[in-house]
């Protein structure tokens, strides 16, 4: 591993490049709807919680079956990184996003969007998913205090459960994001879940943050040896919103919210990994956003 200076992130051999900050925050703005009639597609976009070549393949079913329920092309987009989602939305070239909450929060400091609804979580049969700091079992490291002189992966910078509520948990602790989380000697960025994962699996690094149900599915299909990984602490989460433009057509907000609620295969929510969706607003993410601003990652260009 190379070790670089506390205040820049370590490139992981295992791990994704760091994602660019976002530019600076402006007035909100509107963007651009889909145009009336139903040969216009709806643009949608996912931030790669997951690599995103598999990210898209994984959300094919919902593009099918939101082009059946709505009635209209459906046209899927992941980009490179967080960032690039929420610049794609305010750039007008989205029309449906599925935000992280820490992506919503930013969204918002540039841009008028508004969240539709989350899934009820497999897990937690819930509006909320679990955050986990996790560290290898062999790191010498059985709770955060014991992070002192250690190493310690995020993911994307922008990601809630494996930015925003590690830095939380580390916060919380005693260490100071301010000062670089010292006395943690050293700071990493993997850029996504699955190479936090390995990179603490195979050791290159003591611990780091991650979302839950990741860290499940990468267990059972045996890209992680779950005996090499301990959950150490974690903290629940608001769900992932859908969100699209406040401006949008009021009857095609509501045909899009329709078609979430609507939704009752098995097999599709499994891959969803959710048990059913409901309704959300901007206010079931007030907490969230209060944390990302106290956390210094409201805007990331500050």
């Amino acid at each position: 591993m190379h070790v670089m200076s506390r205040r820049t992130p370590l490139l992981l051999a295992v791990a994704i490049a760091v994602t660019a900050a976002l530019a600076g925050c402006g007035s909100k703005t509107a963007v651009s709807v889909p145009p009336d009639g139903k040969d216009a597609p709806l643009r949608v976009g996912l931030i790669p919680n997951i690599a995103p070549e598999q990210q898209t393949a994984k959300y094919e079913p919902l593009r099918v079956y939101l082009e059946q329920e709505l009635d209209r092309p459906v046209e899927l987009f992941v980009a490179s990184n967080y960032t690039g989602v929420v610049q794609a939305m305010v750039a007008g070239k989205l029309d449906l996003a599925y935000f992280g909450g820490l992506t919503y929060a930013q969204a918002l400091q540039q841009v008028a969007v508004e969240p539709l609804v989350t899934e009820i979580d497999a897990e937690t049969g819930t509006e909320q998913y679990y955050s986990l700091i996790i560290a290898g079992t062999d790191s010498g490291v059985s709770s955060l205090g014991d992070l002192k002189g250690k190493s310690f992966a995020f993911g994307d910078p922008s990601s809630t459960s494996g930015s925003l509520y590690p830095r939380k948990m580390l916060f919380e602790a005693g260490y100071d994001w301010k000062r670089d989380f010292a006395p943690i000697k050293v700071v990493a960025y993997t850029g996504g879940h699955d190479a936090t994962a390995k990179a603490v699996e195979n050791g290159s690094v003591a611990a780091g943050g991650i979302e839950g149900r990741v860290l499940a599915r990468l267990e059972k299909d045996g890209k992680i040896d779950a005996s090499r990984i301990k959950v150490i602490d974690k903290r629940l989460v608001q769900g992932y919103p859908w969100c699209v433009p406040a401006g949008m057509d009021p009857g095609l907000k509501e045909d899009i919210r329709d078609a979430f609620l609507g939704i009752d295969d098995p097999t599709l929510l499994d891959l969803l990994r959710a048990r059913r969706y409901v309704a959300v607003d901007e206010g079931d993410y007030a907490e969230l956003r209060a944390d990302a601003e106290r956390l210094g990652l409201s805007n990331p260009a500050k």
